[in-house]
């Protein structure tokens, strides 16, 4: 098991409907588990686990999977998200620039 935390360029500014988006693709995500203290949450069982929140920083990970799953599972949403939100989304320490809202 090994513990990540990645950033996404999603800034917590983003207007509504970029929430709204998101919202619907946490719950189509595998292992969707609910909100656990009003944080989308996966898994959450068998010592597994995928939370997110909000930060200044952009949308903050923070997991507790094996590497491989982990991979599948964030490519998977990174992948989704861009198509949802209409902007290529990762992490801002690869490159990816923050989506500027109008």
């Amino acid at each position: 098991m090994n513990i990540h935390n990645h950033n996404l360029n999603i800034h917590y500014t983003a207007p509504a409907e970029i929430w709204d988006k998101l919202n619907e693709l946490y719950f189509e995500m595998p292992f969707w588990n609910g909100f656990v203290n009003g944080c989308p949450q996966w898994y959450g069982n068998d010592g597994k686990l995928i939370e997110v929140s909000v930060e200044p920083s952009g949308l903050q990970f923070y997991a507790k999977l094996p590497q491989e799953e982990w991979n599948s599972w964030f490519e998977l949403f990174k992948s989704r998200a861009s198509e949802l939100l209409g902007f290529q989304v990762g992490e801002p320490e690869d490159g990816f620039e923050f989506y500027i809202y109008d």
